[in-house]
């Protein structure tokens, strides 16, 4: 009888009572969990991608009262303070197209970069190692200095970096957290006023924890953030090492100061390419395999120039023999670039010098992830692709990622929505996922159609070149595209 009246009597209590009286008791006698630390975004990685997505959101009244944080193992205040003599170059260059200087320009950030080491180059001239057929992209005589006919600014990723950090500090409002490591990500738990059990938790050196609305990796090729959010990347190594180095010419090159020039030359090991920098420097990109670029980086100055010179002049088997040789190049180009006929204003001037401890090299890769979004989670950059660098367009699609993923955010806190949804990320990787697949296939396969030294593929892709060349409408929309300014076609 006595438990049929406690039954009773339960059935008159108030069952939101109940759930006040259990909160209460729950707090005077557990321990009190931290508040945690939620932000609106939080950027893992405070490379080119990272810093420009937050100089975005900082920069847009729609956009700018979110809560942001940035996340960077390195001291950012080394990078904000770089600086080089007018006479020395970061080895780490890039080239930025006039859509990518422009986005800069619109966010604030082109004015904080040093305008003295930005280098724009109006031409290039690419060509085929084996058969020497020739594309020119030249515009029409005369038209160099009109606006719109930059091709691409050469710029050092450090001068970059350093203007994105010197623009974000004049926005303010950015928790930087830096020299700080991931040490893990999570997910969030259920508290008595939030239920944080879907948002990601990142965990840094030193005990901080910082919860995401969304997070974002530009957290490059190795990326945590995409590890957590249980995002697959495929592609391929290409066995092929980027020699990278900064140069001395003999001149400012043959257009002078106001119409510099790019080089491409297209051989069997991989794609060399020398990049304008200001004055009579350049930048060195060399594609070739890991023995080859073992060889050029245990090279005096002096055999390394002879190198760099040989691989824009000599025939492919003169350059295999030369790398076949441990020192002594400088003697072996003089005597074979004698007997080489070459037209001097189709191939770069002369390499007089090389700067020191700029010669290096990395692995190239061809890498990309099967998404770039999760549930409050988006990839921008290497995190979300990595490509060969023959192109050039590794640091402009994390900059058209960058400009698509702020405009996706800014259209979510415009209509209410919550930013770190699948479904307000939706329009993101729909922008971008195929245009950039489509640009990561197109290089991936003129890299394997210009490693072949014979068969049939080497006199059609002559044929190719030539007619491109030839036909003036087809070269200049090639051109327009390579700049970033023509019609999308993705």
């Amino acid at each position: 009888m006595e438990a049929i009246a406690r039954r009773k009597v339960a059935a008159y209590v108030c069952m939101s009572c109940t759930r006040q009286f259990q909160r209460q008791i729950r707090r005077q006698y557990s321990n009190a969990a931290p508040r945690p630390d939620i932000y609106d975004v939080v950027c893992v990685g405070g490379g080119p991608a990272g810093l420009s997505l937050l100089t975005a959101l900082r920069a847009n009244p729609v956009t700018s009262h979110l809560r942001v944080a940035l996340v960077e193992a390195q001291d950012l205040s080394k990078v904000k303070s770089w600086k080089l003599p007018p006479n020395k170059y970061s080895n780490r260059c890039s080239s930025l197209t006039p859509t990518s200087a422009f986005y800069l320009d619109q966010i604030g950030a082109w004015e904080h970069l040093d305008q003295s080491r930005v280098q724009p180059y109006h031409e290039m001239q690419v060509w085929d190692g084996v058969t020497d057929a020739r594309i020119e992209f030249d515009w029409a005589p005369g038209s160099a200095l009109v606006e719109g006919t930059t091709i691409a600014y050469m710029n050092e990723n450090l001068n970059l970096t350093s203007g994105l950090l010197k623009r974000l500090e004049q926005l303010g409002g950015v928790s930087v957290f830096e020299g700080a490591k991931v040490e893990n990500i999570t997910f969030g738990e259920e508290t008595e006023d939030l239920d944080l059990r879907q948002w990601p938790v990142v965990h840094i050196s030193g005990g901080k924890q910082l919860t995401a609305r969304l997070l974002v990796g530009a957290d490059g090729a190795n990326s945590p953030v995409r590890a957590f959010a249980g995002i697959d990347a495929k592609g391929w190594d290409y066995n092929r090492h980027g020699v990278v180095a900064t140069l001395e010419m003999e001149g400012e090159g043959w257009g002078g100061e106001h119409t510099k020039i790019a080089y491409q030359r297209f051989l069997p090991t991989g794609p060399v390419a020398m990049l304008p920098m200001p004055g009579n420097y350049a930048t060195l990109v060399w594609s070739t395999t890991p023995e080859n670029a073992s060889i050029l980086k245990s090279l005096s100055p002096k055999d390394f120039v002879a190198m760099v010179n040989a691989a824009f002049r000599l025939s492919p088997v003169d350059l295999a023999f030369m790398h076949t040789q441990k020192a002594n190049q400088d003697d072996e180009y003089s005597w074979r670039v004698q007997h080489t006929s070459v037209h001097p204003q189709a191939i770069p001037q002369t390499v007089v010098g090389v700067q020191e401890g700029t010669v290096a090299s990395f692995p190239l890769k061809m890498r990309h992830a099967d998404t770039y979004i999760g549930e409050r989670v988006a990839l921008v950059g290497d995190a979300a692709h990595t490509i060969h660098p023959l192109a050039g367009q590794g640091l402009n699609q994390g900059q058209g990622d960058v400009q698509s993923l702020a405009k996706t955010i800014e259209h979510a806190v415009t209509h209410g929505q919550d930013i770190g949804s699948i479904m307000s990320l939706e329009s993101y990787v729909s922008e971008r996922y195929t245009a950039n697949h489509v640009l990561l296939g197109v290089v991936d396969k003129l890299h394997k159609l210009y490693s072949a030294e014979s068969g049939p593929l080497v006199p059609l892709r002559s044929l190719g070149l030539n007619a491109v060349n030839a036909l003036g409408p087809l070269k200049s929309f090639f051109m327009k595209q390579a700049a970033g300014s023509g019609t999308k076609i993705f």
